[in-house]
């Protein structure tokens, strides 16, 4: 069984201190893929560093609304650079976050819409953020005719919200959400939707599941969301392993 975290900030430095270490382990483990998002041009040599030094790790180059005071008009253009590089896969993170205190919804929308036209130019799916803004997010796909899609990163919401997602070429990221007993939403939908619709993910070092809340999360627990999203499913892990790594990979090359 081979496994793709879709999502993983194993490049923060929550992991500096057992990030070789704790890749040999997920190698061990079955997880052979894992994508690490950007977040701010800072970060970018970082994350190639870490790509480079960890096989089987690809990149994601992006400017999220969480860091929108660290974003420059500049950052556009140096962002183009990245994304022609051999290690990105896709653009983002990026998206809307009306939840920020302080959200300045305009900026967010300018450098959306940037990074969304550059995913159309470069031919790269998206890694979608969206928090308390799937409205303007939906309006603003409309826009666009993205060529690969692209994944909304931590969907949380009912299976009508996913199928608006799907409709743009969207895949839903699927995490620790679903472990929770209160998200009753978000687990009828990963229990009804189609399951090329889905891929695993796990936002570590963030978005801990049940039970290891106050916890770093780790991509060590992606098979624990498998084993959760079967559950949901009524499946086997097995059966649903298969289908979840090649709309991964198809989706990311």
């Amino acid at each position: 069984m081979s496994l793709f975290d879709s999502h993983c900030h194993l490049d923060f430095a929550e992991f500096d201190d057992d990030r070789d270490a704790l890749w040999a382990q997920c190698r061990a483990a079955g997880i052979e893929r894992l994508l690490i998002p950007g977040v701010c041009l800072a970060d970018f040599q970082r994350q190639a560093a870490v790509v480079a030094s960890c096989s089987g790790t690809v990149a994601a180059y992006g400017l999220h609304p969480w860091w929108q005071q660290h974003h420059r008009a500049d950052h556009l253009q140096l962002l183009a650079n990245w994304l022609s590089r051999s290690e990105c896969v896709a653009v983002g993170e990026c998206g809307l976050d009306l939840a920020i205190d302080g959200a300045d919804l305009a900026l967010q929308r300018q450098l959306l819409n940037a990074q969304l036209a550059l995913a159309v130019d470069f031919n790269k799916p998206v890694v979608l953020h969206v928090r308390s803004a799937h409205e303007p997010l939906l309006n603003l796909l409309k826009a666009f005719r993205l060529p690969k899609g692209g994944v909304v990163h931590a969907f949380s919401g009912p299976p009508e919200l996913a199928a608006q997602y799907a409709r743009h070429g969207l895949k839903l990221g699927i995490g620790g959400t679903i472990s929770y007993l209160r998200a009753a939403k978000t687990r009828r939908t990963v229990a009804e939707v189609p399951l090329d619709w889905l891929v695993l993910e796990t936002d570590a070092p963030a978005m801990p599941l049940a039970g290891y809340q106050g916890q770093r999360n780790s991509p060590l627990q992606l098979p624990l969301v498998l084993t959760t999203l079967a559950a949901l499913r009524d499946e086997q892990p097995l059966a649903l392993a298969d289908q979840l790594w090649r709309t991964s990979c198809e989706l990311f090359g």
